[in-house]
């Protein structure tokens, strides 16, 4: 056994230099932002091939010598790539293929090593939904395989697996339970900041190559008009839906963070969010308050209490401003009519068209369904279905939506059951985010895109919590 011991401590100071490989990964990203940045000056067109492939490289690298940067990298390149791709599009002209926006998927795909080598070992360890969950995104694949085209299959593999897949990885790395929590906390709290900044500056400005996406993606009845003041805020995202979950969990974690920052990113956080006239995320942001709310101790109930006092005084002023107040406040008046609620209209007419057609549909379509290819143009197009619930079924069918599913309410169930939360307000927010993400299902494919990375990653964070907590004793 010593001799053991003495083998092992003495590989880990021959392998290991924490602040040496930190320093090396930071050389990297800064390295890669150099890259990314002299490209767009030099030969923007060139980005469309050299971003994908330049942060799949980077994210490879830091995969293997610094795991906690890849976390932060994954999330950024999720923030950032679509206001990239959008600048890129405005300098050398529109890109249809939107090739660039694959560069998040290609960053999650490297941990599919993970989910690989540790599946079996963990499946009885509480690794079970990630799994049945890659069941039924692979059912679809197959099923996608047969009845479409292939590049439209692989690309619903990737929207559908990446964040099964990003989520078994954190819940893997669950003895780095703090330093992933801090990690996170701080990635978002950033986030939060500036993409919330970003969001304000687009709403009164209505930069040109904001515009030109909107006129070019004929997204006029979701995003607005393409003009100061008229646009429903999307930020650095590539639309609403997206950069309302995202800010709806960084407002969230705010809660359980400290520092200078908190304050300022709160007041532009909250402004942004609300001009994105998102209602479904602030129908998900309450819910996840009430939650935290009830199960936190009384001490942190306070602090929170305490909390939202402040950022209301930071954030009110501020609507009071023409024509913020005038945006916010016809939006919010929806709420109190919802029966000539147009967009609730829609929704529920696609239920009384769909629901039944999905449910019979046992095999399903198979993924690449949601895809079509422009006759006219050979240009692929996204066929958008408003409702989760909705696209499993007619993506996956019932011998995939099952396993699906399935995972889904196991994490719910699992995770609803967990005492840390009295204690660690982080797997309070946590599991607030993931489950009032499942919610939104009902009304949005939320289970794709960043908006499934933040409902699988948080998830995977409040379990990789409670295994954390288990091995070290701890109890509330």
């Amino acid at each position: 056994m010593i001799s053991k011991q003495i083998l092992f401590n003495s590989f880990s100071r021959q392998n290991f230099y924490p602040q040496q490989r930190a320093a090396q990964a930071w050389i990297v990203i800064i390295g890669f932002l150099f890259v990314i940045t002299s490209g767009y000056f030099i030969s923007a067109g060139m980005l469309r091939l050299v971003f994908p492939a330049t942060a799949l490289m980077v994210a490879i690298f830091l995969y293997l010598r610094h795991p906690l940067l890849y976390i932060g990298f994954t999330w950024w390149i999720w923030f950032l790539s679509p206001l990239l791709a959008r600048l890129v599009d405005y300098r050398v002209g529109w890109d249809p293929t939107r090739q660039m926006l694959i560069a998040p998927y290609l960053v999650v795909f490297v941990t599919i090593a993970t989910f690989l080598k540790y599946i079996p070992s963990t499946i009885r360890q509480g690794g079970l939904p990630f799994l049945l969950g890659f069941i039924g995104v692979c059912y679809g694949c197959l099923v996608g395989l047969i009845y479409n085209q292939p590049i439209p299959v692989i690309r619903g593999f990737l929207d559908w697996v990446s964040p099964i897949i990003f989520g078994f990885h954190l819940f893997t790395n669950w003895r780095d339970y703090p330093s992933y929590r801090q990690h996170i906390q701080r990635t978002f709290l950033w986030c939060v900041l500036i993409i919330g900044a970003y969001g304000i500056y687009q709403f009164v400005v209505a930069p040109e190559w904001d515009t030109y996406w909107l006129i070019e993606s004929k997204m006029f009845t979701s995003s607005g008009d393409p003009v100061p003041f008229g646009m429903r805020v999307w930020s650095t995202m590539h639309s609403v839906g997206p950069f309302g979950a995202v800010m709806q969990a960084g407002l969230l974690l705010l809660f359980t963070s400290s520092g200078p920052l908190i304050f300022p990113a709160s007041a532009v956080g909250y402004l942004s969010f609300l001009l994105a006239q998102a209602r479904t995320n602030w129908g998900g942001w309450l819910l996840g308050i009430i939650m935290i709310m009830g199960s936190v101790k009384a001490r942190i109930q306070m602090r929170l209490i305490t909390i939202i006092l402040v950022m209301a005084m930071c954030v009110l002023p501020l609507l009071t401003i023409e024509p913020i107040n005038k945006v916010v406040t016809s939006r919010l008046e929806t709420f109190t009519n919802l029966q000539e609620d147009g967009s609730l209209k829609d929704r529920s007419g696609s239920y009384d068209r769909n629901l039944s057609l999905a449910l019979t549909n046992g095999f399903g379509n198979g993924l690449g369904n949601i895809w079509k290819v422009n006759e006219k143009t050979g240009q692929i197009e996204v066929l958008v279905i408003d409702s989760g619930i909705l696209d499993i079924f007619f993506t996956l069918g019932w011998f995939g939506g099952i396993p699906y599913l399935g995972a889904l309410i196991l994490m719910i169930f699992t995770v609803s059951q967990y005492t840390e939360a009295r204690f660690d307000s982080f797997v309070s927010a946590a599991r607030a985010i993931a489950i009032s993400s499942c919610t939104q299902l009902v009304i949005g494919s939320g289970m794709l895109s960043v908006a499934g990375m933040i409902l699988w990653g948080f998830f995977a964070m409040a379990m990789a919590a409670h295994k954390y907590y288990q091995h070290q004793g701890i109890k509330a």
